[in-house]
């Protein structure tokens, strides 16, 4: 009955939601001229904690959207470049939870995502009554975590009902896309816990991203998020290895890139996010690997892959090679490289195509 009760609830938001007629409301001065349309009631006060490369500018994003957004982070210029701005700023992620109808989280690790869920001045410091009725992680973090946060969650009651809702929920909702994305509000969201949660929010996905694909229940958002993300290191760790065994036998790797271009070889590692400085423009491999998407970032998501791997007994021998050898380049000094620096650090050492 409690379960019906909440989907119940949580549907007549998204109906809320899908048949609004929004009209302007007061934003905030500086993004006046960018807003979309203001929230419907139930996302009017978002709290969102982490305002690293990826938080702070989907934090923005939701700014221009026209939504009340106070925030965290334990960075106090992060927090002045907001309070700066006129946004609502919060010492703890308690504080945050104290005034915000969501929380969305996006934070570097699992073990700091527990912490700011239920650390001390946690989210959950008060006990088992919040505010929040929904809770958004969008933390590339091991589906394990997300399963037991988001059943500590439900466990939870809320301190005024939602509708027929008693109970507090959470997603999570992990992304692809990277900076630029998150700029520019085109970033993919992968999305776990109930569909009629993943519904009622997708106003929130969409003033953030271009695109969300519900995965299924709890934690199967992460479990996609650590999954493309493997598939990505091991598809440049094949494109590398391919266009420098090319280069070896004689053949220019933009002739090759080529070849793989319109054949089967065709994948975004070779016409997208080519790892051979020269051939492509705009790249990181065309500026000594600077930006981009960190190494010591594709080393601890297949750092998750392999634990989930383990942990379910899937066997899995490129997921632990391809962990080495991004192990053996954070080691190596080229950490904070973009990923594709493995063709020149790993395979090849020669710049020229």
């Amino acid at each position: 009955m409690g379960r019906w009760c909440r989907a119940r609830s949580l549907l007549s938001l998204h109906s809320t939601l899908t048949s609004l007629p929004f009209q302007f409301s007061h934003p905030h001065p500086r993004f006046s001229s960018q807003l979309l349309h203001p929230p419907p009631p139930p996302f009017q006060n978002v709290g969102f904690i982490g305002l690293g490369n990826m938080g702070f500018r989907m934090a923005n994003n939701l700014i221009k959207a026209g939504y009340k957004i106070a925030v965290h982070d334990i960075n106090s210029n992060a927090l002045k470049a907001f309070s700066d701005m006129g946004i609502v700023t919060k010492e703890t992620p308690f504080e945050i939870g104290e005034v915000s109808d969501v929380v969305i989280t996006m934070l570097p690790s699992s073990s700091h995502v527990t912490d700011v869920y239920t650390g001390p001045n946690g989210l959950l410091q008060s006990g088992n009554v919040l505010r929040p009725w929904l809770m958004i992680d969008s933390s590339t973090i091991d589906p394990q975590t997300s399963r037991k946060l988001s059943f500590t969650i439900s466990e939870c009651m809320l301190k005024e009902k939602k509708g027929h809702q008693e109970t507090p929920v959470m997603l999570d909702a992990p992304v692809s896309g990277g900076v630029l994305a998150a700029e520019a509000g085109t970033l993919t969201f992968m999305v776990g816990g109930p569909e009629e949660a993943y519904l009622a929010a997708k106003p929130l996905f969409h003033s953030m991203g271009k695109n969300t694909v519900y995965c299924g229940g709890a934690g199967n958002g992460s479990a996609a998020k650590i999954c493309n993300n493997l598939a990505m290191a091991i598809s440049m760790l094949g494109v590398s290895e391919a266009l420098s065994l090319g280069q070896s036998l004689g053949i220019d790797a933009s002739t090759l890139t080529k070849v793989f271009n319109s054949s089967s070889a065709r994948c975004w590692s070779s016409d997208t996010y080519n790892p051979v400085p020269g051939v492509m423009e705009g790249v990181p491999s065309s500026r000594n690997y600077d930006g981009g998407f960190a190494t010591k970032l594709m080393a601890k998501d297949l750092n998750l892959a392999a634990t989930s791997a383990k942990e379910v007994g899937h066997n899995s021998p490129f997921t632990y090679q391809a962990q080495q050898i991004y192990t053996d380049l954070c080691q190596d000094g080229h950490e904070t490289k973009d990923f594709s620096c493995v063709f020149r650090h790993y395979y090849s050492g020669k710049d020229e195509t």
